[in-house]
Formats: C-alpha cells, sequence, structure tokens
C-alpha cells in the first residue's frame, strides 16, 4: 500500500522524510507542491531531486476524492458530493459573498449523533473521514475554484459545518486543521477557520490546548428539557457543563467570543419566552448568536419559524446587548443549506430504516 501524503501535516510528513533519509526542507517543499500549487504528481515537482521524485513515486501518493456530482445554485452557492469508497459520498459547500468566499467541510460520513432537526443526522452513519478525505475537500475545491487575477484565493474562509461531528473524529480534525493553518500549506488564520460542535465537552478543552481555532456551538435551544429532545447529546453534556466549557475555550480562542448556532424550529424553540431564557443562560459567555431559518427536508416533522418570531426573538436578544445574525438561507434549492446535507451513507446504525418507520408510522 502507498503511503497518501494527504494524511500528513508539516509534523508528520517531516518525520516521515526523515525515515527516508531527506532533509526537513524537502517535507516543506512537498507541502507546497500538493495544497498551494495542486499538484498530484510527483514528476510535477521540478524542484526536488530525480531520486527523491522516484522514491515517492514508488512509495507515495497524492489521493484525493473523487468528484461524483457538482450542483451549482441560483445564489452562486456551490455543492460537490466526493466519492470516499465503497459506496459513501460526502458534501461539500461553497459560499460566495461579496468580502469572503467560505468553505463548508465535512468531517464525517453520516453523523453519530442523532440531532433531531438535521438531514444529515437522519442518513445514519458509516466511518469517520481521514485527514486526507477532510483536507481533500479543501485541496479540490481550491483546485475547482481557481484564482482570482490578482493570485489571491476565493476560498478565504473554511467551516467545520458540513456532515458528522468534528469533535469525534478528533485526530484527523486536528490534523487537517494544521495543514488549513501553516503557512506551506493553506497559510488560513485561525480566526477564518472555525470548528462547529454540538457540545462535546472534553473534545473542546481538547482543542483549546492543541488547536484553538475559532468555535461555533450548536445550540439550538435555552434550556435542557428542549436541548435534551432535539440534540440528545445534551442528555450527556447538558447546558450548564456545555456553558462552563465555553468559557475555559475563550481562554485561548482566536476570536473573544463563542459563536451560538440556534436553528428556528417553529413552536419548539422559537417564543419570545426562550429568548429570555437564553440571555439567563449565556450572560457569563462572550457571544454573538447566529439565528437559523429551519430549512427543510422530506418528513423531518419541523417547520421554520415564522418571520414575525424570528424577528422578535432577534430583537430580544439585540436589545440586551447581543450581537444577531440572522443567516441567509443559501442554497436550499441545491439542498446546500445549513441541515440538509446528506451525502451519500451507507448507514451502520439502522437509523435510516428507523426513521423510514416512523414515516411510514405517520403517513399510515
Amino acid at each position: 500500500m502507498k503511503t497518501n501524503l494527504l494524511n500528513y501535516d508539516l509534523n508528520s510528513l517531516t518525520r516521515h522524510f526523515a525515515e527516508m533519509g531527506e532533509k526537513p526542507f524537502r517535507a516543506k517543499q512537498v507541502m507546497r507542491w500538493m495544497h498551494q500549487a495542486g499538484a498530484q504528481n510527483f514528476d510535477e515537482m521540478t524542484d526536488l531531486a530525480k531520486s527523491l521524485r522516484q522514491k515517492l513515486i514508488d512509495g507515495a501518493t497524492i489521493e484525493v476524492p473523487k468528484l461524483m456530482a457538482a450542483q451549482e445554485s441560483s445564489d452562486g452557492t456551490r455543492k460537490w458530493l466526493l466519492d470516499v469508497g465503497t459506496g459513501n459520498g460526502v458534501e461539500t459547500v461553497f459560499i460566495p459573498e461579496t468580502d469572503r468566499g467560505t468553505l463548508c467541510i465535512s468531517s464525517q460520513v453520516g453523523c453519530a449523533l442523532e440531532c433531531t432537526f438535521c438531514s444529515t443526522g437522519r442518513q445514519g452513519f458509516n466511518r469517520n473521514l481521514t485527514a486526507a478525505e477532510i483536507i481533500g475537500q479543501l485541496w479540490w475545491a481550491n483546485k475547482a475554484m481557481g484564482v482570482t487575477p490578482k493570485n489571491e484565493r476565493v476560498i478565504s474562509n473554511v467551516v467545520m459545518m458540513g456532515m458528522g461531528e468534528p469533535m469525534a473524529n478528533f485526530d484527523n480534525v486536528v490534523t487537517a486543521l494544521s495543514i488549513m493553518l501553516d503557512n506551506h500549506g493553506y497559510g488560513l488564520s485561525r480566526r477564518r477557520v472555525t470548528v462547529s460542535t454540538s457540545g462535546m465537552v472534553p473534545q473542546m478543552d481538547r482543542l483549546r490546548d492543541v488547536m484553538p481555532v475559532a468555535l461555533a456551538v450548536s445550540l439550538h435551544a435555552s434550556n435542557d428539557e428542549v436541548r435534551d429532545k432535539i440534540v440528545p447529546l445534551n442528555k450527556k453534556y447538558p447546558l450548564k457543563e456545555l456553558m462552563a466549557a465555553c468559557q475555559r475555550y475563550l481562554v485561548k480562542a482566536p476570536r473573544d467570543f463563542i459563536t451560538f448556532e440556534y436553528v428556528m424550529l417553529d413552536g419548539v424553540n422559537d417564543n419570545a419566552q426562550h429568548a429570555r431564557e437564553l440571555i439567563d443562560l449565556v450572560r457569563d459567555v462572550p457571544c454573538k448568536f447566529n439565528l437559523i431559518p429551519f430549512n427543510p427536508f422530506p418528513h423531518s416533522g419541523y417547520e421554520r419559524s415564522s418571520a414575525e418570531n424570528i424577528r422578535v426573538f432577534r430583537d430580544i436578544l439585540q436589545q440586551a446587548g447581543f450581537v444577531v445574525t440572522v443567516r441567509k438561507t443559501r442554497g436550499d434549492d441545491i439542498d446546500a443549506a445549513c441541515g440538509q446535507l446528506a451525502g451519500q451513507v451507507k448507514d451502520k446504525t439502522r437509523r435510516q430504516q428507523k426513521w423510514q418507520q416512523i414515516v411510514i408510522q405517520q403517513q399510515g
């Protein structure tokens, strides 16, 4: 089996080259070729000695996920379905804005968590993605999007908000983050890379210590009773523990606030009392709120909150002094909006089967 060099950050690639009897600067050269030039063939690496190129050809590979399908939304959002083998595919989304280009990356095939309002969660779970499959999404999109006339990269921001719970695939995600931040890789700043979590408290503490990037927390409820129902992980790490972990994370975070993501579900978590509970809940956590109108998918069992309810909810938070944005729904015509990513998952959890049975019962 040849070694896929996309699985290595600079430190591990340097060790790999040392084992081959090569000097550390060779690892930096290869990193730049792979991630900045988008090279996939060692013969392209013309500043490497021929003997080293031959070693790499014989024992290594640069293997990225293959494209299965591509779609473009009427608003310019682009979605790619990438083949990660054995019948599985993951989705990656590019969201263009006037001042940035954001790539939303997946970390797992499906998701082991079961947030009830999320299409990905309904697909069940197959496996964690490797570091190569995670960074391969950025590699692939970067090449597909090209560069601007000034040689600026189109992708300026990365959010780990695609399929899966990043903290549940901790080591591979951290390796991919290291490559994103490395100046020999993609050279992104910690402020421009965001990891989203549903609230895996021990892993939040680990991330703070080893790779503190910007943090977003999928909150979605103002009290434990509601959150237990819609984000089952809350039963393991309830809101009090989660808020304490957020405070600890901020000690080393590149931004001085946590972003709380909050999907607006009609009649579930969207009334004025919920907004006031939120104010009490996060009182000691410097934060911003990102309210997300629910993006429907078949048989979800939920409806999007009304525009009026969202407005009232936002106003209550703003009047209490919080920065609040209401996320524009982008790419929903190609099922690329928040909570809609489904990919192609060979489920090992029988969750797809369970939800199908529930739908049949509801229809009956």
